[in-house]
Parts: structure tokens; sequence; C-alpha cells
């Protein structure tokens, strides 16, 4: 299936038009969306991936009728209404009605720019060696996923090379639906553009993709 985020390739969206000195913020009220995020974020209720996984998975027709900040509130609500960090009466009168339930952290404001500086470290440790090395030659699987994968459509069932090894790496398919780190070898994977995209080109496209996507070219 494909979600309404993995539009790579797709067609009857009209052209790219890139905005000159496009501002971070368009009005005020994206900035206090991107603070929400943050704030919200740092309570430790969920992972990245399941933020990722929350936006993805709005309705299609939502997904493409609402500008950027716009999908990260709505994807917010979702993760607050799921864990019970706010209820439908909340949002519908845009305040909080019902008392507040504890989370496990808060993110001050004079502590935002350190846990911003710091970031947060994916890599995992080895559970055992990689299956491909440099060089080899793969395929990419053909990925049904109700959750978050990084292995977009226009990519699947495509030949390419492994160029580097870039370690073991939290697993965002099963980070996205709240199924654990499950720690999995990345790899920077060499295709051709035609390969891709199946026109001429001298072109190369490198993306990092996990090991459960990949598997041995015949």
């Amino acid at each position: 299936m494909r979600w309404p985020a993995d539009m790579g390739g797709m067609h009857g969206f009209g052209p790219i038009a890139p905005e000159p000195d496009e501002p971070l913020f368009h009005a005020a009220w994206e900035r206090r969306v991107l603070g929400l995020m943050l704030a919200a974020g740092a309570n430790g209720s969920w992972t990245i991936d399941q933020s990722r996984h929350a936006r993805e998975t709005l309705p299609a027709q939502d997904y493409w009728s609402l500008s950027y900040y716009e999908i990260w509130f709505e994807g917010l609500n979702k993760l607050l209404l799921a864990r019970d960090l706010v209820t439908a009466k909340d949002l519908w009168a845009k305040r909080m009605v019902d008392p507040p339930k504890p989370v496990k952290r808060v993110l001050k404001a004079q502590d935002v720019a350190d846990v911003l500086a710091k970031g947060s470290s994916y890599a995992r440790a080895a559970a055992h060696d990689a299956g491909f090395m440099a060089g080899d030659q793969v395929c990419t699987k053909n990925i049904t996923t109700m959750g978050h994968t990084r292995l977009p459509s226009y990519a699947r069932l495509k030949h390419g090379v492994i160029d580097q090894l870039r370690g073991v790496h939290v697993f965002p398919d099963s980070s996205g639906i709240g199924q654990g780190d499950d720690p999995q070898w990345l790899y920077s994977v060499k295709f051709t553009a035609e390969e891709l995209w199946g026109k001429p080109s001298r072109d190369l496209i490198y993306i990092d993709l996990w090991e459960p996507y990949l598997v041995r070219a015949a």
C-alpha cells in the first residue's frame, strides 16, 4: 500500500515551485506548532519514527490538502489522543477540560538549546555480522507496510550495488509502530537513475536502506 507521504515519482501534483528566499515560518502559528512538537516529543511518550508514522498515516485527502505545519499539528493531535495526554473535549474546547495525565519528563525553556544541540543517537550495537559488503549486487524488496518505512515506492524491486556500510541503527519500520528498536544494518545503496526512473541517464542515486529491505541479486 502506498501512503500519501510516499509521493516520489507520482504524477498529477503539478510542477515543483521552490519559493526563493523562503522564510523558516510563514506565520506565527507555524513557529508555535514546531515548539509544541518539540515540547510534546520530549516527554518520551513516542519515538521520532512514531511521530512520522502519525503524520504519514493521515487520510490522503487530508494530507494532500494540508500545509506542512498543519500536517505536523494533525499528527501531534493523533499522538496526544492515542496516549491519553489530551482528550477530545480538550481539543474541541481548545483548552484543558479534563485533568492532565502525568508525563515522564518536561522540556523546560532554559534547556531547549542544549537538548537540540545534543540530539539523539540511533546507532546501536551489532547483534550479527552484516549480510552484505561493499560491491555486492542487491535487489530491493516490494514491501507493503501499514507503518513508517524508509524504502520509497520508486525504489522497490530495483537493482543496485552496496556502496557503503553505515553501521547498525534503529529500524524505523519497527520503531514507527511501537515494536521496539529492532536494530538492523544500514547500507548506502547505489542505483542508476535509469534503473529507478526508466529513462537513459548517467546520473547515480544513493539511498540509505536497511538490510530487511534487501536481497542478494540473482
